[in-house]
């Protein structure tokens, strides 16, 4: 095989990610997958590429500060204009519509509406609603950025170009211990399956499981982009052939849905099957179903960057179920570090004194 300068571990979104922009850097990169691929959760999950993290926009702003939480905002929306340019016919700009399920979080929602007015982002506020969505929601907040992407395609062909770029991809290729690594540089980029490489990261990084059913082609388009209510527990879209593509209810069995066993469920999947009923208005077939296991953080930030006392030992991981974004960016900005460019945005998400 032959030492490398960087060795990644995950080949999803931010692995890839972070391999293709080291490999245009001249590096010498591998990257070990245990499946293959896109197997993890960047290959299983229901398609959202949303700008921002997993708290709304105003409570990022009480808990960071307003200058982060914008710096934040803008880097994501930087993502996903790269992620544009990248995925090829894998995204579609579509935007985004947060509905507010009862009235309580419609407050919510105007909150964090005027936040993102009062900074600039463009939002929209929808207090009329149609179709399937008339009488059943709040109001909504549009967020002209965001898009759907057809993730394993879309993380596949990123990494087709980090190949192409020289980086080498180990399929199946399971890493059980680090020092097994034959390089100067690691990068660990596993999201939520990280449990069992670095105990210091397992006290912080708690796995999470996400169920998704898809349905037949219905025939007509419902919904024109990605949908999330209940603070995002309940989220769907439609694929470009009309399927619905559901995911969520996690929150009926939290105990249960935290953790690494990645299989579907009967109560999360009947859960999930009366909720399509109840959009469509029928009972539709149901083609697909899965499970993807992502890494939750206690204060919902991604952990990015250099882990104290291991020399040349990096992370990206912890998204919070956000991480088709986050995970482009953070992947890219470990890279531009490790390259060695200046690369500010790193202290959003430092893991100094997060992971002692």
């Amino acid at each position: 095989m032959g030492r490398v300068d960087v060795a990644i571990v995950g080949a999803g979104v931010t692995g890839s990610s972070c391999a293709l922009r080291l490999a245009d850097a001249g590096l010498r990169v591998r990257v070990h997958e245990a499946r293959e691929v896109a197997g993890g959760a960047s290959g299983r999950n229901g398609g959202f590429a949303l700008r921002g993290g997993a708290a709304p926009y105003d409570v990022a702003r009480a808990e960071l500060g307003a200058e982060r939480a914008a710096s934040l905002w803008r880097l994501t929306e930087r993502a996903l204009q790269q992620l544009g340019t990248l995925a090829g016919d894998a995204f579609r700009s579509t935007g985004s519509l947060r509905l507010a399920a009862d009235l309580a979080e419609a407050e919510s929602l105007w909150a964090e509406y005027e936040a993102l007015r009062d900074d600039g982002f463009e939002v929209e506020w929808r207090s009329e609603l149609d179709g399937r969505l008339a009488g059943r929601f709040h109001g909504a907040i549009f967020h002209p950025p965001d898009g759907s992407i057809q993730p394993a395609r879309w993380v596949r062909r990123l990494a087709v170009r980090a190949a192409e770029a020289g980086a080498e991809i180990r399929e199946h290729d399971p890493v059980t211990a680090l020092e097994e690594l034959d390089a100067d540089q690691v990068v660990l980029a596993t999201d939520g399956y990280t449990h069992g490489l670095l105990e210091r990261l397992d006290r912080v990084v708690k796995p999470a499981r996400g169920q998704v059913v898809v349905t037949e082609p219905l025939g007509e388009e419902y919904f024109a982009c990605p949908h999330y209510a209940r603070y995002g527990y309940d989220y769907w879209q439609q694929t470009e052939d009309l399927r619905l593509v559901l995911g969520g209810s996690r929150d009926g069995a939290l105990e249960e849905e935290s953790t690494a066993e990645e299989r579907t469920t009967p109560g999360i999947q009947a859960r999930l099957e009366a909720f399509a009923h109840e959009l469509v208005g029928r009972a539709p077939k149901i083609t697909h179903r899965w499970a993807g296991i992502f890494g939750v953080t206690k204060d919902r930030l991604p952990l990015a960057g250099p882990i104290r006392g291991y020399d040349g030992l990096w992370v990206a991981c912890g998204y919070s179920g956000h991480g088709n974004v986050l995970g482009l960016a953070c992947g890219d900005l470990i890279g531009q570090a490790i390259a060695g460019q200046p690369v500010p945005e790193l202290a959003l998400f430092d893991p100094a004194g997060r992971t002692q």
